[in-house]
């Protein structure tokens, strides 16, 4: 009985390291996907095509396409610091800054 008692211990382990990374992923899967956060991303990777496409144009700077860039970088990194604050959610007053401030990229971009 002794003998059996370790592997019985390896095994409970090792199902419960299993299940623990397996409801970790699906949080991931969900978060990730998250309607807010979907909205802010596509947005984001919308705009990054739009200033790429004005570069290519000649009609924007590859200076001013780099702010632009770093500009749209941290309202993404703000995005995911809120995302990580709320188990992968966005709230919708989080949403509605990071939309004003991709805004105010925005505008920059045409100009």
């Amino acid at each position: 009985m002794n003998r059996r008692l370790p592997k019985l211990i390896a095994v409970l382990l090792a199902s419960l390291i299993a299940s623990a990374s397996v409801s970790a992923l699906a949080d991931s899967a969900w978060a990730q996907q998250h309607p807010r956060r979907e909205q802010i991303n596509g947005r984001l990777a919308r705009q990054n095509g739009r200033i790429r496409q004005e570069v290519r144009e000649g009609d924007l700077t590859r200076a001013k396409a780099r702010r632009l860039h770093r500009a749209d970088h941290r309202i993404r990194m703000e995005e995911r610091h809120f995302a990580a604050r709320h188990h992968g959610a966005v709230t919708p007053a989080e949403q509605a800054r990071l939309n004003r401030q991709e805004n105010r990229v925005s505008r920059h971009i045409g100009r």
